[in-house]
């Protein structure tokens, strides 16, 4: 086996290199073995992230135990759920970007042989995913696992989304203030990612279907045995890919990012996949337009359903089976030669997959819907397109026709439901939230959980050039493209004006002539940047689209 660091650790022209890291305590021993990278998002602010230090520990176990040399470092990771609501949310999205950048100015400059990436949430897998396809070197994701579901609440185990909820219903006297300050002591009984389908979980499952985790382990809740074993073994796996010479991209190419869509889809999961796949296809020079994702969710059945499109959350999805069984069903539909980190295919993995739960799983033949849980809209108000999910959305309201009531932020749409402001019948516009408009591109989380507590999810809709948790449930619209500040007519949405939401026959209109949305459009004037310093003014000006998968292009085409 050869292996690059090598090249920089050979005596005696690199001598003082070794002793750079004999300074650190590293033995000859050590430097004559293969140097692992491990990128550790650890910290004490994500609760999904909470447990990855002792994850590490047992993938440098594993790592030790094959014969490689584990070298560690450190990565930024946001928390979505901390940064709802306020102006942190403008920096979640952006953080992609910088840890893809961080981990391969890490990798490259110390010419490392290969990666572990320990992460559990929202951006962080994603960027973990394009950093991997970027480097194109042996890589592995070990995630940190899903956390337990909380205490009862509204006919479910509670998740930390609930507390959301649980204000508007306290707003609206349907539950006091001892029981809402209860909820918040009991919703998130132990760290890891949300105990939903957010976009955390969703990507974690996403990294296995594409290949580049370990089989079964996406859903092992983070407090469980079983997460350590699984850490243990995917530092041995790394090792091995690296005698193989098994890389990134031979993974992460067309195949493997087709069978994530499907899985996503078949999962019912967060509509931010539609942001991140693409970006991921991006850095492994594979073309994942919204037309392919259209054409997948089209094709893909819903055959698993957890929070919150039905009350199990991912603990007892993966109880139920997990990825490996919503795999198994979808076989005849998935690429099953495409090559995973076991240095096996698909189908070889899947062998051993035994029988799921059919209260959480259904089969191919009789699923929970013909059609996959996400849905790509276009019309004269999403000229490029939209992103919904009608898992989450009620049959009943997959056609809905409102007048609009608009919002030209986030903040302001949540002041107008606390205070009552939004009624029954309209459609929710909240505009200049996309990449550049946010900037960041938000979540409107909170304006959907509001909206719950209320009363008011199933007679009202939400369309916005943001975006939304895996969590939410309505009817909601994000990803509009073009976004406000760039002129879409999104922009030009006035209030009392009618716009029909369409799933069925994937359409978002806004009833005016085409003459109409023209003259308004002429007389559109694109607001002043609200960040004009720091890597937000920055990230403002170079980031794509949200049908682009907002990514910042730096190839020379």
């Amino acid at each position: 086996m050869t292996w690059r660091s090598k090249d920089i650790l050979e005596r005696p022209e690199w001598s003082m290199h070794r002793s750079l890291y004999k300074s650190m305590g590293y033995s000859d021993y050590d430097l004559d073995r293969p140097l692992i990278g491990i990128a550790n998002s650890w910290n004490r602010v994500v609760p999904g992230h909470y447990n990855l230090n002792q994850v590490s520990k047992f993938v440098k176990q594993g790592i030790h135990q094959a014969g490689g040399t584990p070298v560690e470092f450190g990565v930024i990771a946001a928390c979505d759920g901390i940064a709802q609501g306020h102006a942190g949310m403008h920096y979640i999205l952006p953080t992609r970007d910088l840890i893809t950048n961080d981990i391969e100015m890490m990798v490259e400059a110390h010419r490392l042989d290969a990666v572990v990436l320990l992460g559990s949430c929202d951006k962080i897998v994603p960027a973990m995913l394009m950093a991997a396809a970027r480097l194109d070197l042996p890589a592995i994701i070990v995630v940190g696992g899903p956390m337990e579901g909380g205490c009862q609440f509204d006919g479910r185990s509670a998740d930390i989304t609930s507390v959301m909820e649980g204000l508007g219903m306290l707003k609206t006297g349907k539950i006091d203030e001892e029981n809402y300050l209860n909820l918040e002591d009991c919703a998130g009984p132990t760290c890891g990612s949300c105990s939903f389908l957010g976009t955390a979980n969703t990507m974690c499952c996403v990294a296995e279907a594409m290949g580049l985790s370990l089989p079964g382990s996406a859903t092992i809740p983070a407090t469980y045995a079983g997460r350590w074993r699984v850490a243990q073994e995917s530092g041995r796996q790394i090792v091995d890919l690296l005698k193989q010479g098994i890389t990134a991209r031979q993974i992460l190419n067309q195949k493997g990012i087709e069978n994530g869509i499907r899985l996503s889809t078949a999962i019912g999961g967060s509509t931010n996949v539609a942001l991140h796949i693409p970006a991921i296809g991006y850095e492994a020079d594979c073309e994942v337009s919204m037309d392919l994702f259209e054409k997948l969710c089209r094709s893909t059945p819903h055959i698993a359903k957890m929070n919150p499109a039905a009350a199990p959350n991912v603990p007892d999805f993966h109880h139920a089976g997990g990825v490996p069984a919503v795999m198994k069903e979808l076989l005849p539909i998935l690429h099953a030669d495409a090559l995973t980190v076991t240095g096996k295919t698909i189908a070889e993995n899947l062998a051993a997959a035994g029988a799921p739960n059919r209260m959480i799983i259904k089969t191919i033949e009789d699923p929970w819907s013909n059609e996959g849980g996400l849905a790509v809209l276009r019309g004269n108000l999403a000229p490029h397109t939209a992103v919904t999910k009608p898992a989450a959305i009620q049959p009943d309201m997959h056609i809905f026709t409102g007048t609009a009531n608009c919002f030209d932020s986030e903040e302001a749409a949540n002041q107008a439901i606390l205070d009552g402001k939004v009624t029954e019948g309209e459609v929710i516009v909240i505009r200049y939230e996309g990449p550049k408009g946010g900037p960041g591109m938000r979540e409107m989380y909170k304006a959907m959980k509001l909206i719950y507590g209320r009363g008011l999810a199933l007679k009202t809709a939400v369309v916005t050039d943001g975006r939304f948790s895996g969590t939410n449930n309505g009817c909601f619209v994000g990803h509009v493209s073009p976004e406000a500040a760039e002129g879409g007519p999104l922009a030009i949405v006035q209030n009392g004006d009618e716009i029909t939401i369409d799933i069925p026959n994937r359409n978002l209109h806004l009833n005016l002539s085409d003459q109409q949305i023209q003259e308004r459009l002429a007389g559109w004037q694109r607001p002043a940047p609200k960040f004009k310093r720091g890597y937000l003014a920055l990230y403002s000006r170079l980031a794509e689209s949200a049908d682009k998968g907002a990514i910042i292009r730096h190839k020379l085409d």
